[in-house]
């Protein structure tokens, strides 16, 4: 997703960095996932000698709706980790074993049957919501359908599949699913019925958006208003101008350390309203212990040098890059779009962005460590499997035989330092291609959306992705498919408007693919981002890193590459 994720305002700068490797060493861990159902060793047990404390955590501001149901922001989807629960969940543990799908409130992973369109899970008994209910299997069929009811963010994506959501998506407070999602409280089983087999819906119900709440929750985004939850800890309080408090959820017992361990700190104290410089300044003295956004550029040396030890970097399963229009000109012609493709300087990009230990150059649409990656690089001076040098003169060349010198070119940027210096960059680039560029700031808040809008005629813009799960799909189908390409809508997610029906063709059958043989699949799908890259719809700019600085009273510091740090597991003094 193009998450509400820490792109922060690191400026347009060099900066000397020293910063350490986390502890998880997720920066050396590149293998492909394990999938869905994959079965893995156990976590470490809990050691009750480092319970106790109150954990600081600061941010600028907060992330609006603290409805698991509705929010879609990376800030809060981490804490949610420690809070709420669904029939399964990703493990809670450093590195790539974080993508790996385990049961949570289901006992075991669901039997699968009916070709793979039909799911039972046998729920947990004795697990008991915050507010002192027992959890039963009507609970689980209010909250598949509270999905549609509320609109969900992805309820017309990751649940449409489901029997009965297409009668849901049209009216949605009416929504029963009853030939969908079946419980049986007698028996204290829950039945999904799909209309077609889906290799990822596993995925898809170990995201935030699938857990369950009570059966009595409202019907409407519950807003700032904490609904109970089944995890170690629920929210005592949620003011989204001052702070939130998350405290021990007194009913929770361990019921899984792999999908819901024992939390360490007996209360979460989140503060908003702080400047990124104080937000530093408060970690350095003690009277923090992490902070939400990027540290800003001007203290990077410091942290990387005088508290390197308490800085863990990790690079993340995303990318940012520049979507270029094929429906317009000069987009519309390939060549034009391969020239941008071998002009980029993609070294230069990773310095705005704020240098090498804070990202490094993407030369393909699926990131590194990330199931189907292939190392590839198509537009390099010289050719090789990884970025060396952009070639200038080979761009030149081919904006001269598309004929499009001389055109018009608009570039489409949130105002933020970061990605204004990206901008400008890539408008100076476009002047020595021959295009007249023009930069065209917007606020971060209706950029996503605006740039998605074909009624806006954006023809290049820049923009990022971060992964939902650990599936190529979530990229390239998502990303570049004919279906996720919506003339006249905010929701038109290929915002290249690429759709070409032999790459659809491909994908669809990577999709079958993975249904019985996901590495064969994985294969598929590396061969698609190739294909991608020779008809040049984006430019792949950078795989991003992310910066946890942490105080002195923390410990434990466990990276997950699925939700980022584990809020839950730290270890306070």
């Amino acid at each position: 997703m193009s998450r509400n994720a820490r792109r922060g305002a690191l400026a347009a700068a060099t900066v000397a960095l020293t910063l350490t490797a986390a502890a998880c060493s997720s920066s050396s861990d590149s293998g492909s996932s394990s999938g869905p159902g994959a079965s893995s060793s156990g976590s470490s047990a809990f050691q009750a000698q480092h319970k106790g404390g109150t954990l600081k955590l600061v941010a600028h501001a907060a992330a609006g709706s603290f409805d698991p149901q509705v929010n879609y922001t990376l800030q809060y989807w981490q804490l949610f980790q420690s809070m709420y629960d669904g029939l399964l969940a990703f493990k809670k543990v450093n590195g790539q074993e974080s993508f790996t799908v385990v049961p949570d409130l289901a006992t075991a992973m669901p039997k699968v049957t009916n070709g793979g369109k039909t799911y039972t899970f046998t729920l947990r008994k004795g697990v008991t919501f915050s507010n002192g209910k027992a959890l039963t299997t009507d609970d689980v069929v209010a909250s598949f359908q509270r999905i549609f009811k509320v609109s969900s963010p992805t309820a017309g994506t990751f649940y449409n599949g489901i029997v009965g959501a297409d009668a849901c998506l049209k009216t949605p407070a009416s929504c029963t699913l009853p030939k969908g999602v079946i419980g049986d409280a007698k028996a204290g089983t829950v039945t999904i019925n799909l209309t077609a087999a889906d290799p990822e819906f596993e995925y898809k119900l170990a995201v935030p958006h699938a857990v369950v709440v009570p059966k009595d929750s409202p019907t409407q985004d519950a807003g700032t208003k904490p609904l109970p939850s089944t995890g170690p800890y629920m929210a005592a309080s949620y003011d989204p101008n001052r702070a939130l408090k998350l405290v021990r959820n007194p009913h929770f017992k361990e019921w899984s350390r792999q999908a819901e361990p024992q939390g360490y700190p007996d209360a979460i104290d989140y503060t908003f309203g702080q400047t990124v410089e104080s937000e530093v300044t408060a970690i350095e003295n003690g009277q923090a212990d992490w902070m939400y956004d990027a540290p800003p550029a001007d203290r990077l040396n410091e942290i990387g040098t005088k508290y390197a030890s308490r800085a863990h970097v990790n690079p993340l399963t995303a990318f940012w890059y520049a979507t270029l229009n094929v429906n317009m000109a000069p987009f519309n012609n390939k060549l034009a779009r391969q020239a941008i493709n071998w002009a980029v300087d993609r070294s230069a990009v990773v310095r705005l962005y704020g240098g090498t230990n804070l990202a490094s150059p993407a030369c393909t649409v699926l990131p590194p460590g990330f199931p189907g990656h292939v190392e590839s690089c198509a537009y390099t001076k010289g050719g090789g499997t990884t970025w060396k040098a952009a070639d200038l003169a080979k761009a030149k060349e081919l904006v001269k035989q598309s004929g499009t010198a001389g055109q018009e070119v608009g570039i489409v940027v949130q105002d933020d330092d970061v990605n204004k210096s990206i901008g400008q960059y890539l408008q100076s680039l476009l002047t020595q291609l021959g295009y007249k560029a023009t930069l065209k700031p917007l606020s971060g808040n209706i950029q996503f959306t605006y740039i998605q809008n074909t009624k806006n005629k954006v023809q290049l813009a820049l923009t990022s992705w971060y992964q939902d799960y650990p599936a190529a799909s979530d990229f390239l189908n998502v990303l570049l498919s004919c279906a996720s390409y919506h003339p006249g809508s905010d929701s038109s997610i290929n915002i290249s408007g690429f759709c070409d029906k032999g790459v659809d063709a491909k994908m669809q059958a990577a999709l079958k693919t993975s249904q019985t043989d996901k590495a064969s699949a994985d294969k598929q799908w590396g061969a698609v981002d190739q294909t991608v890259m020779a008809e040049s719809p984006v430019v792949p700019l950078i795989n991003p890193k992310m910066i946890d600085f942490t105080s002195t009273r923390v410990g434990n510091y466990q990276f997950s590459k699925q939700f980022y740090m584990l809020v839950g597991q730290l270890w306070v003094k």
